[in-house]
């Protein structure tokens, strides 16, 4: 049974056929441009384990440079679309806890997650990040991306836990309210989630995403 919260699981799932328009605000298109190129030449000649791949928006992408490509999640509907894209054929997706990847993926040296970081509760990061980094071999890539505060103006904060984790009600198109974990760490909390592990580390705030990258010790 997955470990993912199903709340968190059911909206995804909900918004798979038309996920993809969250990359399709026109104030993203700067930063979109230049994530297409980076995101997939830290990756040239890897073997890639995605994280969260969702319906697959940046799996293609990643695999036009990569060696291989391992793509997870753990919702059925998003990983439909995420086979059906051009230039995903050579992929391998399978549906995958991403608080207990299983070891029989294999090692790899590189890895990635767009998009996810930020739906995971405070409590769980350094498990996720323990569980991520015991599929890795010394000295693999690692790539986060994800949105910065920006978003709240489409999404503000509606409410805060006693652990600290922050909540935004989202309204899909078929008119249900789903309240969505999603938090906002900041340059420093993610050095400081991974420092023990990595090294090389290197934080970059766009105008409405912000990536991380490091590799693992």
């Amino acid at each position: 049974m997955s470990s993912i919260d199903p709340d968190l699981r059911r909206y995804y799932a909900e918004r798979a056929p038309y996920y993809d328009a969250v990359y399709a605000k026109p104030e993203r298109a700067a930063d979109l441009a230049f994530l297409h190129d980076w995101v997939p030449a830290q990756f040239e000649g890897k073997r890639v384990l995605e994280v969260a791949c969702g319906t697959g928006y940046w799996t293609p992408r990643i695999a036009a440079r990569a060696r291989e490509v391992v793509a997870t999640d753990a919702t059925a509907e998003p990983l439909a679309f995420a086979r059906l894209r051009p230039g995903a054929e050579s992929v391998r997706f399978l549906e995958a806890d991403a608080y207990d990847l299983p070891a029989n993926l294999g090692a790899f040296d590189g890895a990635y997650a767009g998009l996810w970081l930020s739906h995971v509760p405070r409590k769980r990061l350094p498990a996720f990040f323990a569980g991520l980094h015991a599929r890795l071999v010394p000295g693999a890539v690692v790539v986060l991306v994800d949105n910065n505060e920006v978003q709240l103006k489409d999404f503000p904060i509606a409410e805060t836990d006693a652990d600290g984790d922050t909540f935004q009600h989202r309204v899909s198109r078929e008119g249900v309210t789903h309240r969505v974990l999603k938090n906002f760490p900041t340059g420093a909390d993610l050095e400081s989630l991974v420092a023990g592990a990595a090294g090389g580390i290197e934080y970059r705030n766009l105008d409405n995403f912000w990536t991380l990258r490091y590799r693992l010790r």
